[in-house]
């Protein structure tokens, strides 16, 4: 047994000590084949991005292509399949078990002057769509009471390491995972990773996605947190997290619903990163702290939402994997995260089930940001070239339609349209566009 292997062992033993007392979910195992369970979705999604104003020259669309080859125009359009297999645990005091998936995704329509900003398709070195791409892995698990130790090619959800969806396949990660839920109303999850994997990757060999740094890579992430909703109407999180010879980071966020009667309810939402350079500091020297707050007025089918977001920093809210970030003003088109940078959302959701069509709803956002002043970045650290000036501003403003089918043979198969638009001026790194996204998932999913 290895050194690591021995560390995550002794936490799943420790985590229910004395043994005789473990009384989790292993005890209701059925078999390994048993409580199996997979699943096939198909998707297919339509993303087409129009940049405008010259949007720096062509500067970060298609930037596998020559220069004079770029577009303004950013489309592709794909379909994904994705089959995943969650086996049952093994009987007895500790339970074995496998999950395995694996992708393809199909180009239906690009070129190598439209592919590469959307992300929804592999590109060659040339900047061209490959014709497929896909990838398949599997994680080992084991189970003791209530405590599930993963080694393998798997997804994650926390808010400072995540698995996104948000494309055509979605995103994967390689390491340990380890999750206890011996204590009911209290959640543990603790990690080690060596590397994730992107939505538009076909291979495994590429290291970390990090969202803004082009510093060096870190060799492994690690994080320890969980979340306890014991308390009536709230919901607390903690998380701490260390990117190798790169930064630590720490989350706090909380949510509390407050119902007033049958017909209304109030909610407020709040997420709290604090992040700071250690090691080598491989992308500059960072101290930031970033927040947002987001409270919302239901009544009927309608909510009415109003939310703030700061970063507190010289450097912009930065993280690892693409759905590690749960601050309320990350939309479609920005994270709203320069440095310095001041933000607040107005938004609208609207369910149709009120009025006789369950399953359909509707949403509006309006964001604006300013305040964005990143003169005082690191000049020798991995921010540097996003070229923030001294009084960045830009907003953008989100629409879109959703429907779920409710039953019949198509019951799951979802319907959504998105149009976005983004504007802002030079001192802000995001680019000026207008994005229509359809996409429409069909799920398939069985027992065995």
């Amino acid at each position: 047994m290895n050194r690591k292997t021995g560390y995550w062992m002794r936490v799943l033993s420790l985590s229910c000590l004395p043994l005789a007392a473990c009384a989790g979910a292993q005890e209701q195992a059925a078999g390994f084949i048993e409580d199996g369970t997979w699943n096939l979705l198909n998707r297919t999604v339509y993303d087409r991005r129009d940049y405008r104003h010259g949007g720096l020259n062509g500067a970060a669309r298609n930037a596998a292509k020559p220069r004079g080859e770029r577009s303004d125009l950013a489309e592709e359009w794909g379909y994904g399949l994705m089959g995943s297999y969650a086996s049952g645990f093994t009987q007895g005091t500790v339970g074995f078990g496998l999950d395995a998936h694996a992708y393809l995704g199909v180009k239906l329509d690009s070129g190598g002057g439209r592919a590469g900003k959307a992300r929804l398709l592999s590109v060659d070195n040339e900047g061209h769509p490959k014709d497929d791409y896909g990838r398949a892995g599997a994680a080992a698990k084991l189970r003791l009471s209530s405590t599930v130790l993963k080694y393998g090619e798997q997804r994650v959800k926390t808010p400072v390491f995540g698995s996104s969806d948000s494309r055509l396949l979605p995103e994967t990660a390689t390491g340990w995972w380890v999750t206890s839920q011996e204590w009911g109303d209290l959640t543990l999850n603790g990690g080690h990773f060596t590397e994730s994997t992107d939505r538009n990757a076909s291979s495994h060999d590429r290291g970390f996605v990090v969202n803004y740094s082009n510093g060096r890579q870190g060799d492994s992430f690690d994080f320890l947190g969980g979340s306890y909703d014991g308390m009536e109407r709230l919901n607390l999180t903690l998380y701490s997290a260390q990117y190798d010879e790169t930064w630590r980071q720490h989350y706090l966020g909380g949510v509390y619903a407050w119902p007033i009667d049958d017909e209304q309810a109030l909610s407020f939402n709040l997420n709290l990163y604090r992040t700071q350079d250690t090691g080598e500091a491989r992308s500059g020297a960072i101290d930031n702290t970033t927040w947002s707050l987001m409270s919302s007025y239901l009544r009927g089918a309608h909510r009415f939402s109003l939310g703030y977001q700061k970063v507190h920093g010289d450097t912009p809210f930065d993280y690892v994997t693409r759905g590690a970030i749960y601050l309320t003003n990350a939309v479609a088109l920005s994270d709203f995260n320069g440095p310095n940078e001041a933000s607040w959302q107005l938004r609208y959701d609207l369910a149709m089930a009120a009025y006789g069509i369950p399953g359909l709803s509707f949403s509006a956002a309006y964001i604006r940001g300013s305040g964005i002043d990143g003169s005082d970045v690191d000049p020798s650290g991995g921010y540097t070239y996003l070229g923030y000036g001294r009084n960045g501003r830009h907003w953008e403003r989100d629409l879109e339609a959703r429907y779920v089918v409710q039953n019949g043979a198509a019951q799951g198969m979802t319907f959504s349209a998105r149009y976005a638009v983004h504007r802002g001026n030079i001192d802000q790194a995001e680019l000026d566009a207008d994005q229509i996204r359809l996409a429409v998932e069909y799920p398939i999913q069985g027992m065995f």
